[in-house]
């Protein structure tokens, strides 16, 4: 009992001083010295991690959370189906190992998350994975034979607007970006695509709030443009490129149809996303409730991640997933390559401040959102 005391005051130390770590339905948040889940007995279910505790991913770690409840309640009824168990984090790279072993003694028949790339690195690295598990997001280690990787990969639309570009029978590209983090590595994607298929690159033009470098772009024939900005710095932009050059950018630029004149300035830009967001009449879209509290456009594409990832992980533990593949998912069309679910976007353009998608008068192309 001596030794037992101050290990057990020790615990409850660290566990204040935590905040009172969240609870989600009812099972503890693991910290670096996770703690036992109170009087929970061991029983069968699929965990589901995320950093739920984590002031900087919290909100988007509750959108997929809310996502895959609402998938999974449509199937509770069902004879057979595992309950979800929710465990929750603060840093995923330092804690998702020992959440991972809590959820497998807690008796998880298959596991979802963890959520950020620093996190599914870190699980990707242990080898010891015993049962189905599918991470939120891609790395490129080689993984366990039961490690499947899902996510939604930014770069990846980069190159999907490359082959669009290159479907169309454009040879030319002008890339516009910013100093933005996620402006470079779009840039760089969909540049790596562009020359990879033959195409030729004439330009790379940073835009950092002077419009004069616009000056020079006109009329070119057989040439693209791909813009590697976020929506506020495309309505900047547009106005200032010709009508005829044909533009395309990734779901960056598009926050929602809700404030047609502000999206005006999008007008004829190409770019693609999820039917989630573009196809409210998809068959796959329709049966799924949307959030009870409004989300924003990015939490919405998480919500929808996390609908599809409870589709793809009862398939693996159904081990029907060769079966069933390809997927038409609320995220896009799903394939798996490898260990990596791969998504085809949907198509869509900016019509009168209003964007339409495309995808159902043309068939998906052969190029997949998720690429590593």
């Amino acid at each position: 009992m001596q030794r037992v005391l101050p290990l057990y005051f020790k615990r409850l130390s660290t566990w204040l001083s935590a905040l009172l770590a969240l609870y989600v339905s009812g099972f503890a948040c693991a910290t670096a010295e996770p703690l036992a889940p109170g009087n929970e007995k061991p029983a069968p279910h699929i965990a589901l991690l995320l950093p739920l505790n984590s002031a900087i991913f919290k909100s988007a770690a509750d959108a997929v959370r809310q996502g895959f409840q609402a998938a999974a309640d449509l199937e509770m009824q069902l004879p057979g189906k595992l309950p979800v168990r929710v465990y929750s984090c603060f840093d995923e790279n330092k804690d998702i190992v020992a959440l991972y072993r809590l959820a497998i003694a807690d008796g998880a028949r298959a596991v979802v998350g963890p959520l950020t790339r620093s996190g599914v690195g870190t699980l990707a690295a242990e080898q010891n994975i015993p049962v189905p598990t599918l991470t939120l997001n891609v790395v490129e280690d080689i993984p366990a034979r039961q490690l499947y990787f899902f996510g939604m990969a930014a770069e990846a639309e980069a190159r999907q607007a490359a082959q669009l570009a290159r479907q169309q029978g454009l040879h030319q590209a002008l890339v516009i970006t910013t100093r933005a983090q996620l402006a470079k590595r779009l840039q760089f994607a969909f540049e790596e695509e562009w020359h990879g298929s033959g195409g030729t690159l004439l330009n790379e033009i940073e835009f950092n709030g002077d419009l004069t470098v616009f000056a020079d772009i006109t009329d070119l024939p057989d040439t693209a443009v791909f813009l590697a900005a976020d929506a506020e710095k495309s309505r900047l932009i547009r106005p200032y490129l010709p009508n005829k050059l044909p533009i395309y950018a990734t779901s960056q630029i598009f926050v929602g149809n809700d404030d047609t004149l502000t999206n005006y300035d999008l007008n004829g830009i190409r770019f693609v996303d999820m039917p989630w967001l573009l196809q409210a009449d998809h068959p796959a879209v329709m049966i799924y409730p949307r959030p009870v509290q409004p989300l924003s456009a990015d939490n919405e594409r998480l919500y929808a991640l996390g609908i599809d990832a409870f589709r793809l992980i009862q398939l693996l533990l159904a081990d029907k997933i060769y079966d069933a593949l390809p997927l038409d998912g609320v995220s896009g069309h799903i394939k798996l390559n490898g260990h990596t679910f791969q998504r085809t976007a949907a198509q869509a353009v900016f019509v009168q401040g209003h964007a339409q998608s495309r995808s159902t008068q043309q068939a998906p192309p052969e190029h997949t959102i998720g690429k590593p």
